[in-house]
């Protein structure tokens, strides 16, 4: 039996996409792979873990920089794992550059398949991103395969067009067991509807951070009438900043963290779903094809390089426009306000595109297929 080692920035139960798509890759592979995985623990200290039946190594972070994670223990760990372990193939998780720096001077075995599963480009932290360039080209110089979650986003990324030739598009998924709509939740969804009393109640959801682009929703809130009602789900760094901007605006409301149940019963109360991310730090998109999945019209911005216009498709599954245009975009929402034939018709489109595209089923079989051809 062929041996995977997974290397994630985190893994579960540390929420966040990149490390429910590690997590979903590991249950994709088990039945036919010995697998180990190898992160950093969110906390000090070094741990060993057995989640899903696989070995996870999380190593001790004593600072971040830069968002990044350091461990004095990384580099002594991971040289364990490859010479005793002895790995057929490592599936390495993107954006990670320090352990990539560590991975790329310890992994001596040409023989040992690499793939680098491209999440998204470094954007933000404008230093690192010119830092790493020499590490980015050796990094995809090495690698068998590239995985990209969509083609949008290999056409948006001059890595990713760089190295085409290795690229694979593995879009992400959805658990359809996690989206199971139970009685209580129905229940709660009739109930907020009763509050709103007839109006249009939109979604949003996300953490509050600048690529969200959660202020345009704000913005574009107070061009429309008090027949709206807009919930805004999560926490982050701009919270306090966002509450400011819609100071007075009585058509939103911050729901802080909620639990899984509320959060379903808000989007099936939900006459259209809000995703307003505005850069391609929004690398596809899953909060939006869950919203799909629920048969909830989707109005986005456009992004170019991002996922985010494949998973949702203008005029087909939703409304896209101009980005960062909160005239359009508020636009957008009074036509599908004023429209329930149209709501339905992209709301149906929408679960279909999912349901053909963008879930587990699909994932573990694009995983395994990838796998096996290396």
């Amino acid at each position: 039996m062929k041996r995977i080692l997974h290397i994630s920035k985190y893994y579960y139960p540390f929420s966040g996409g990149t490390e429910q798509i590690a997590r979903d890759c590991v249950c994709a592979l088990k039945d036919d792979y010995e697998q180990k995985v190898i992160a950093f623990n969110d906390k000090k200290g070094d741990l060993i873990e057995t989640i899903d039946e696989v070995e996870v190594y999380k190593c001790g972070c004593f600072v971040k920089i830069a968002s990044q994670s350091l461990s004095m223990s990384y580099d002594k760990i991971l040289k364990k794992l490859l010479s005793e372990f002895k790995p057929d193939i490592i599936i390495f998780h993107y954006p990670n550059p320090f352990v990539a720096a560590i991975l790329l001077k310890e992994l001596k075995d040409d023989n040992i398949k690499l793939v680098v599963y491209w999440h998204l480009d470094i954007i933000r932290q404008k230093f690192l991103k010119i830092f790493f360039n020499g590490q980015n080209r050796a990094l995809l110089k090495r690698a068998d395969k590239i995985i990209a979650t969509s083609p949008n986003y290999i056409e948006g990324s001059e890595w990713l067009q760089s190295a085409r030739d290795k690229c694979v598009i593995v879009p992400n998924c959805i658990n359809v067991e996690r989206m199971r709509i139970t009685p209580e939740i129905i229940k709660r969804a009739e109930s907020i509807k009763t509050e709103n009393d007839e109006k249009t109640i939109c979604v949003a959801v996300g953490r509050h951070t600048e690529y969200k682009g959660f202020k345009y929703l704000i913005q574009a809130s107070k061009l429309l009438n008090d027949n709206f009602k807009i919930y805004i789900t999560g926490t982050g760094e701009l919270t306090e900043e966002l509450h400011k901007a819609a100071a007075g605006d009585g058509k939103i409301t911050f729901t802080g963290r909620i639990d899984d149940t509320e959060l379903k019963a808000l989007i099936l109360a939900s006459d259209i779903f809000c995703f307003p991310s505005i850069t391609k730090n929004e690398a596809f998109g899953l909060a939006l094809a869950e919203g799909m999945y629920y048969e909830k019209p989707a109005v986005t911005f456009t992004i170019p390089g991002s996922g985010v216009n494949y998973v949702c498709i203008d005029g087909e599954t939703g409304i896209e426009v101009e980005n960062r245009n909160v005239e359009e975009y508020a636009r957008a929402l009074e036509i599908l306000a004023g429209n329930a034939e149209l709501r339905e018709k992209y709301g149906k489109a929408g679960k279909k595109r999912v349901e053909e595209n963008f879930l587990s089923t699909q994932f573990c079989e694009n995983v395994k297929n990838l796998i096996v051809d290396l």
